[in-house]
């Protein structure tokens, strides 16, 4: 299938809200084999969605359409589809019940343009909204599918990834979709698709598709066959093919990205870990925190921002302070160093640099000294980093993480190692 997201509201137009729905439905579609290529985002507006979903029909068979389902006089997308495709709304009677029910349990008088949520197109398959109130629907008229989706966030994903995708792979296709992600960190997208390219413009079944994200680069390669056996079979092959080529950078795989694959060598090893956090102020802690069961490895973490905190928290020495500098190889080994001996953890990483803008005493702008110390040895590594003060500091997170799993996973990394 060929699918076209329209997004409705004019407060995406304006700015207000970013339109991260039809980055979502794109992703989740493109796993399931249909073919996004076209985004549109207009007003609520009923004359601008009628010339938009006319001209969607004439390159697309699916069209979905997000937003603009609810009570208030300028939520016209089901109205406007209704007149469009000829069919009349009716009430969802599940739907109309649920809403009444949560007026009930509020304790609040429910006003009659609610009910105006519970209105469908008739004949239509309803999506109901486990999450809100305006159900979502799925309607059919020569040779093309019309989708209306709610557009909060929190209300439009479950609803797709739950009842929308079973749908239409149930009844669009007898074909099973197989898809995997190979990740890679320390080759930039440019430089990864030059040394595949002949493979890119290759594809066939299984397709190859790259994403570059906040400094990491995907692979998603997705096949198309009768059976999942056969499906599984194009893509592992694929992959064979792809590590021969580019496998050094490759460190994980679906949805094991640095932080969960940093938090599992951890917790498979029995390790815990503590950070010293000069230019990341906590990020690396943060981000190690949010994983379930962090407990079980993050012993603790110390933001020393400047060097009086360094000197009296973390006890890096003054005279080692004054003769290399805080961004240095020195101070980031020692901070590791005294981090691990402060909170008695196996391993001790450090982050120390300058996020700008400018350059500080000499050192230049994204200069970046991660440190770690395990077992009997003290490793540090520089990198230079460019973006805004906040890019840095997530690519420096990124970079202590991926120099963890070499570290772990192959006991190797961008380190200079010396022993204590």
């Amino acid at each position: 299938m060929n699918a076209e997201i329209i997004a409705v509201g004019s407060e995406l137009l304006l700015g207000q809200i970013a339109n991260t729905n039809a980055q979502y439905i794109s992703a989740r579609f493109a796993e399931s084999g249909i073919n996004v290529y076209y985004h549109t985002v207009i007003g609520d507006n009923k004359n601008r969605l009628l010339k938009t979903l006319e001209t969607a029909e004439s390159r697309s068979d699916l069209i979905v359409i997000t937003g603009g389902l609810g009570p208030t006089k300028d939520d016209l997308t089901k109205e406007t589809a209704a007149a469009h495709i000829g069919c009349s709304l009716s009430y969802d009677e599940k739907s109309l019940e649920a809403i009444e029910q949560y007026y009930i349990q509020v304790g609040k008088p429910m006003t009659d343009n609610n009910k105006k949520q519970a209105l469908v197109l008739e004949g239509s398959h309803v999506l109901f909204n486990f999450y809100g109130m305006a159900p979502g629907m799925v309607a059919r008229k020569q040779g093309i599918t019309y989708v209306l989706l709610p557009g909060p966030p929190r209300e439009m994903r479950p609803m797709v990834a739950n009842q929308l995708l079973p749908y239409l792979n149930t009844n669009n296709s007898s074909r099973l979709i197989y898809s995997k992600v190979m990740r890679f960190f320390g080759i930039g997208e440019a430089e990864l698709e030059s040394r595949i390219e002949d493979i890119l413009d290759q594809q066939t079944n299984p397709t190859v598709a790259p994403l570059a994200e906040d400094g990491e680069v995907t692979l998603r390669i997705t096949s198309s066959s009768d059976d999942e056996e056969t499906g599984r079979k194009l893509v592992n092959d694929m992959i064979h093919k792809l590590e021969q080529r580019v496998g050094e950078f490759c460190y994980g795989y679906d949805a094991h990205n640095l932080l969960y694959k940093t938090s599992e060598l951890l917790t498979e090893k029995g390790l815990t870990i503590a950070s010293a956090e000069s230019l990341t102020a906590g990020l690396f802690s943060s981000e190690l925190a949010s994983i379930p069961g962090a407990s079980q490895y993050l012993s603790g973490s110390l933001t020393v921002y400047n060097n009086n905190i360094k000197e009296q928290v973390l006890d890096v020495p003054g005279d080692l302070l004054t003769q290399y500098g805080a961004v240095s190889r020195a101070c980031a080994e020692n901070m590791a160093i005294k981090v691990q001996e402060r909170f008695s953890s196996d391993i001790g990483i450090s982050f120390t640099g300058v996020a700008g803008p400018g350059d500080d005493n000499g050192i230049a702008e994204g200069t970046v000294w991660i440190g770690v110390s395990y077992k009997e040895t003290v490793s540090s590594f520089m990198v230079t980093l460019k973006g805004d003060r906040n890019f840095k500091r997530i690519r420096a997170v990124k970079h202590g993480m991926y120099a963890l799993i070499q570290l772990l996973e192959q006991n190797k990394g961008p380190f200079v190692s010396e022993n204590k």
